[in-house]
């Protein structure tokens, strides 16, 4: 396992990360224990979680898994041997129910992190991610911009920071980043930051794999000239790279199987057209699919870490053996191809 420093922090993480959204939903504390307990012993050292958690998000089940994370952590003791990173939910993505009045402002901040921070049962958390914008743009794979130039509620960016810079100095947050970031607003964090001496973003965390590469059009240049690297989430495109919903197929317990909302990734032909080409590529290598795929995420020079999640230990190990798998420089030459044929299939 490599460990890389994320820049303007003093940060070392594991370039694979353990995502957490399904503990409290398809796994129960029992799993999700024996989860960490195998990647920890991988030598993952990174655990990403957000106070929505578990996924689907519902009022029932919000919170439940940062409370499973810090009931192992209070259980483990290891918790000075981890980097955690937890986020705060932003009006609208049906998330309202967590607090009233929904804003990313001094208030929402500073009650989300509290939270956060019992449920984790922890004093500090290591970064402390926004997990999509207050403002009104595309995220979550929308297209389709719509200008709204009267009656726009939002909260500014300079109010953001400001909340943050207080925690920050409470010593309840140690570094910052964003999710679910467009350019602009990745440009506005850091001009804002180095303007009125706020803390710095040092990660963005947004969606890429081979059937959504949109970061590299707009995002890519930004995270490598500001510094300011991927941490990389749905990588396996919710588990579709896998091919395991190729020809109509749902195997049971699956999250696409259960969850049919979340459509990103199968929801049209070019999708499972894309897909199926990206299996068989694998299958010509002999490689995985799942692990070509993550090999690929996983070679990027501006990813920081790869978010990988699991929903048992079997899909757990060969996620994390993909760090043992190399994308040659023909294997990529052929993905770049198909890159081109399906040119961002699913943003």
């Amino acid at each position: 396992m490599e460990y890389r420093r994320l820049p303007h922090s003093n940060l070392e993480v594991s370039e694979l990360c353990l995502g957490t959204m399904t503990w409290g939903e398809q796994n129960t504390q029992s799993e999700a224990f024996s989860q960490l307990d195998f990647a920890i012993g991988q030598g993952i050292n990174f655990i990403d979680t957000a106070e929505m958690y578990p996924v689907p998000p519902k009022a029932e089940t919000q919170g439940a898994t940062e409370r499973i994370l810090g009931n192992y952590l209070k259980k483990a003791g290891n918790r000075d041997n981890l980097v955690i990173a937890t986020k705060v939910a932003a009006p609208g993505g049906k998330g309202d129910y967590i607090r009233p009045n929904m804003a990313l402002d001094w208030r929402n901040l500073h009650e989300a992190v509290d939270s956060s921070l019992e449920r984790l049962q922890i004093d500090t958390i290591d970064l402390y991610q926004v997990h999509w914008p207050d403002r009104n743009t595309n995220f979550f794979g929308e297209l389709s911009y719509q200008q709204i130039d009267e009656n726009e509620k939002l909260t500014p960016i300079i109010d953001t920071l400001e909340a943050l810079a207080a925690l920050q100095k409470e010593g309840k947050i140690r570094y910052i980043g964003v999710s679910n970031e467009t350019p602009w607003g990745l440009m506005k964090y850091l001009q804002l930051a180095e303007k009125h001496n706020l803390p710095r973003v040092v990660s963005v965390q947004n969606p890429y794999n081979l059937l959504n590469r949109s970061f590299e059009v707009g995002m890519a240049e930004i995270s490598h000239r500001e510094e300011v690297p991927l941490l990389a989430y749905s990588p396996l495109a919710f588990g579709a790279l896998s091919g395991k919903y190729l020809d109509d197929q749902w195997p049971e317990g699956a999250r696409l199987t259960l969850f049919k909302r979340f459509a990103r990734y199968t929801g049209s032909q070019v999708a499972l057209d894309a897909t199926k080409a990206y299996v068989e590529l694998a299958r010509e290598f002999k490689l995985s699919p799942a692990q070509m795929s993550l090999a690929f995420v996983n070679s990027r020079k501006f990813v920081g870490s790869n978010i990988i999640g699991a929903t048992n230990l079997e899909q757990l190990k060969e996620n994390i053996d993909s760090i043992n798998t190399s994308i040659s420089p023909e294997l990529m030459a052929r993905l770049d191809e198909l890159a081109q044929v399906y040119r961002l299939p699913c943003p």
